[in-house]
């Protein structure tokens, strides 16, 4: 199924119900009193996380959702019937906002987690309500409260511990199918990954942590170019960026360290809390490298880059340094470091 990352939808809760006007009339009571009864109050509409669901794709479907009116009072004081709610399930990780302001409406990060995305109106009172000692026959009532109308927008942010960032071609998938049980597409051209895959990286007994990957980023990412920029999104709730830099390019002319530094100034355009995220590099393919020149290649991608956090020499294709790495990755996550 194609992977659904945001859909806008349409929500309408319910009027509410309106009070009668009615005077209770029976055999031997000729003047009986006001009897009208309040409406019933209008459904309401919610949205309720669900780890179970893993794409908004009901939603560019079913685009209306609308709530029913609650039913109007009538005579010998009887109530009108309020109207059931409407529940939407969406995936765990979704964000809800109003489009013509940009306000998050709801942050719905963990399972089961509830939001009122439109309220329903308030039964109308009746008669009833309004006899007094100096008024012994109202005839007034009121009508029930409108519900809302709203315009949302529904964007799912993945929820992930580590993200990868790098460009395509850079072995990202192959590292995560190395790791994990997840099985994205690997080819030799880029692209090959169109929407975000997560993969559960289990290093022991309780210990596990879990995976996003997304399509590759070139340059102009941030302004729209190619498909990574449309799920740079999924990285904003991880903890760590680990940026897959390709050490052994096959193209003529290619550079290593002015690639990585692309990456991370699409990074920056894009969302600048993002940038800041604690990132390490993972240079990968070093079994392309003879073991001779790897020492030499990775000092000088290392000093083009001016970088002084922690790297890392893996091969996704063999193997090599990948269970070194998800260590060094469930004992950050462990250690509560945000840096």
């Amino acid at each position: 199924m194609k992977f659904i990352d945001e859909a806008r939808i349409e929500v309408h809760s319910g009027k509410g119900g309106d009070g009668a006007v009615s005077f209770r009339r029976e055999k031997n009571v000729p003047r009986g009193g006001p009897d009208g009864g309040d409406g019933g109050s209008g459904g309401s509409v919610y949205a309720i996380a669900d780890r179970n669901i893993n794409t908004l794709v009901e939603y560019r479907f079913a685009r209306i959702h609308r709530a029913r009116d609650g039913g109007d009072g009538r005579g010998a004081q009887c109530n009108g019937k309020g109207a059931d709610d409407v529940v939407l399930r969406v995936p765990a990780g979704t964000v809800i906002t109003i489009p013509e302001t940009g306000e998050t409406l709801a942050d719905l990060a963990e399972h089961e987690q509830v939001a009122l995305l439109a309220r329903g109106g308030k039964g109308g009172l009746g008669n009833v309500n309004f006899k007094s000692s100096t008024n012994r026959t109202p005839r007034k009532a009121t009508p029930g409260k409108p519900g809302e109308h709203r315009r949302l927008n529904l964007e799912l942010k993945v929820l992930a511990d580590i993200g990868l960032l790098g460009l395509p071609n850079a072995g990202k998938s192959t590292f995560i199918r190395a790791v994990s049980a997840a099985r994205p597409k690997v080819a030799d051209y880029p692209f090959t990954t169109l929407h975000p895959h997560l993969g559960v990286v289990r290093v022991g007994v309780d210990r596990s942590f879990v995976i996003a990957d997304i399509p590759g980023l070139i340059e102009g990412a941030a302004e729209g170019a190619g498909l990574g920029h449309q799920f740079l999104r999924h990285l904003a709730r991880t903890r760590l960026l680990l940026h897959i830099i390709d050490a052994a390019p096959f193209e003529e002319g290619a550079d290593p360290a002015r690639d990585a530094k692309s990456i991370a100034t699409e990074l920056k355009k894009f969302d600048p809390a993002l940038y800041r995220k604690p990132r390490w590099l993972v240079l990968n393919k070093m079994d392309m490298l003879p073991a001779e020149e790897r020492k030499t290649a990775v000092a000088k991608l290392v000093r083009g880059l001016r970088w002084r956090g922690p790297s890392f020499c893996i091969s996704a294709l063999t193997g090599e340094g990948c269970r070194e790495l998800s260590f060094a990755v469930m004992n950050f996550l462990e250690s509560g470091k945000t840096e």
